[in-house]
C-alpha cells in the first residue's frame, strides 16, 4: 500500500490496483488448481493475501468502491440462470426436479433460519437472509468432479439438473426474505411502505421481460460477433443501473430478461459469447470479496460459523432425501444425491454482500465473514463428498453401487462377444 499511496494521480492509482487485483487472482489459481482446488477458492485466497489484514497491497479508498462489481457480477450470473428455465426443457423433465430442487433448497434455508433464530438468539433479518444464502449450491465442482470421472446414468442427469435450478431457487428465496426484512423495518410506516417494494419489484419484473423481447429483436439480429456481446453486455448494464437507482436487487429482473430471451427463440450462442467476457468481471468480484473478508471477525465467528457449515450440509441432505423420496425417485438419487450439493461460491458470495448492505454494520461482518470463510470449507470438501457420491451410486463407469468398488466382470457378455 505504500508504494500506491506516494502516487498523487488518482487514475493510475485504480489503474495499479486493478493490475495488482488481477495479478494476485492469476497468480493463486496456478497454485490452488495444481492441488485440484477451484478457481474462486484461489481468487479468494488472493484477496486476502493482498488485504487490508496481510500485505495490504490496495489503498482502502479504492476498495470500499468497488462494491458496484458485486452487482455487475450477479448480474449476468442471474442473466446466465435464466438459461435454464426454458419451457420445453422444464416440461420434458416434469416436476420432478424442480420439486427436488425446491425441497432441498428451501430445507436448507429453513434449518440455517430456525438454528440462527433459535439457538444463538440472532435477529429474524439475520436469520432470514443467511438462510436464503445458505440455500445457494455453487454447481462448478461437482460437475467437473463429474466430466473428471465420465460418470453417466439417471443419478448424474438429476444432478446436473437440479444444481441448474438451484440458483434461480435461491435467487427467488433470497428476494423474498429481503421483502420480509424491508416490511419488518418498516415499524409501522403504512400499507405504502410494504406495497412499494412490491410494486417497484413488480415493474423491474416486467422491465426484464420486455428486455428479454428487444434483446432477442436485436442480438439475434446482428450478425456479428463483437457487436452482439456489447449489446447484451449494455441492456444487462442498463438493466441493472436501473434497478438500483430504485434500490431494487437486479437479480430477478436479469433471470426474468433471460428467461424470456430464451423462450422466445434466443441463441444459445449468446450465453456462450457471455461467458467470454464474464471470466475477468468473476475475478474482481471474487478478489475483491476475499480483500473484505474480516479476518479478526473471524474469531467472533467461531462457533456460529462452524455450526453455519455443518446445519447446512445436514438441510440439503435431508431436503435432497424428501424431495427423491415424495417424487419417487430412485433409491440411489434418495441416499446419495445431497451429497453432491455442498459446494457453494459465486451466488452465495454476491448474494452475502448485498444482505451485509441491509444489516447493521457489525452483524452485516459477521454475516459476510460466515459465507467466505465456509465457501472456502465448502470448496475444499465439495469435490470429494460429489465424488463419493458418484461412487457410492455407481455413476461411475465399472464401479458397484453402494461401495464405490470395482465391478466383476460379466462373463454372460463375454461368452456372447466370442460367439
Amino acid at each position: 500500500m505504500m508504494l500506491l499511496s506516494m502516487i498523487e494521480n488518482d487514475s493510475v492509482r485504480v489503474i495499479l490496483s486493478l493490475a495488482i487485483m488481477v495479478s494476485a487472482g492469476l497468480i493463486f489459481t496456478a497454485v490452488t488448481r495444481r492441488i485440484h482446488l477451484p478457481d474462486v477458492t484461489g481468487y479468494i485466497l488472493a484477496g486476502v493475501a493482498i488485504g487490508p489484514y496481510a500485505l495490504h497491497l490496495i489503498p482502502d479508498g479504492i476498495a470500499d468502491h468497488m462494491s458496484f462489481v458485486a452487482d455487475v457480477a450477479l448480474a449476468f450470473i442471474a442473466f446466465g440462470v435464466g438459461r435454464y428455465f426454458k419451457w420445453s426443457v422444464l416440461k420434458k423433465n416434469g416436476k420432478k426436479v424442480v420439486i427436488i430442487t425446491a425441497m432441498e433448497a428451501l430445507m436448507a434455508g429453513l434449518v440455517v433460519t430456525l438454528a440462527m433464530l433459535y439457538i444463538f438468539r440472532l435477529s429474524l433479518p439475520f436469520s432470514l437472509l443467511l438462510g436464503a444464502i445458505g440455500s445457494a449450491t455453487a454447481p462448478a465442482s461437482t460437475i467437473m468432479t463429474i466430466r473428471q470421472y465420465k460418470a453417466k446414468g439417471e443419478f448424474v442427469n438429476t444432478i446436473l439438473q437440479v444444481v441448474a435450478l438451484d440458483d434461480a431457487v435461491a435467487l427467488l428465496a433470497f428476494s423474498a426474505c429481503t421483502a420480509v426484512v424491508n416490511a419488518s423495518e418498516g415499524n409501522g410506516a403504512g400499507v405504502w411502505f410494504i406495497l412499494k417494494p412490491i410494486l417497484l419489484n413488480i415493474g423491474a419484473l416486467a422491465l426484464g421481460a420486455f428486455f428479454g423481447l428487444v434483446l432477442h429483436w436485436l442480438v439475434d439480429r446482428e450478425r456479428n460477433r463483437e457487436r452482439r456481446i456489447i449489446l447484451l453486455i449494455g441492456m444487462v448494464l442498463i438493466l441493472t443501473g436501473f434497478c438500483s437507482s430504485f434500490d431494487i436487487s437486479p437479480l430477478l429482473s436479469c433471470m426474468v430478461m433471460g428467461t424470456v430471451y430464451i423462450n422466445v427463440g434466443g441463441s444459445k450462442k449468446t450465453f456462450t459469447q457471455l461467458n467470454h467476457f464474464t471470466p475477468a468481471v468473476f475475478l474482481l468480484f471474487f478478489v475483491n470479496s476475499g480483500m473484505r473478508l474480516n479476518v479478526p471477525m473471524l474469531k467472533t465467528a467461531g462457533i456460529i460459523g462452524v455450526s453455519y457449515f455443518f446445519i447446512r450440509i445436514v438441510g440439503k441432505y435431508i431436503g435432497a432425501y424428501l424431495g427423491a423420496r415424495f417424487t419417487g425417485a430412485a433409491v440411489e438419487i434418495r441416499r446419495y444425491l445431497g451429497l453432491a450439493l455442498i459446494p457453494q461460491a459465486g451466488v452465495s458470495i454476491g448474494l452475502s454482500v448485498l444482505a451485509e448492505r441491509m444489516l447493521p454494520e457489525k452483524l452485516g461482518m459477521l454475516l459476510s465473514t460466515i459465507i467466505l470463510s465456509s465457501s472456502i470449507l465448502y470448496e475444499l470438501t465439495g469435490p470429494a463428498c460429489a465424488k463419493a457420491s458418484l461412487f457410492l451410486a455407481g455413476a461411475i463407469p465399472g464401479r458397484k453401487k453402494g461401495t464405490g468398488r470395482e465391478m466383476p466382470p460379466d462373463t454372460k457378455s463375454k461368452k456372447t462377444e466370442k460367439k
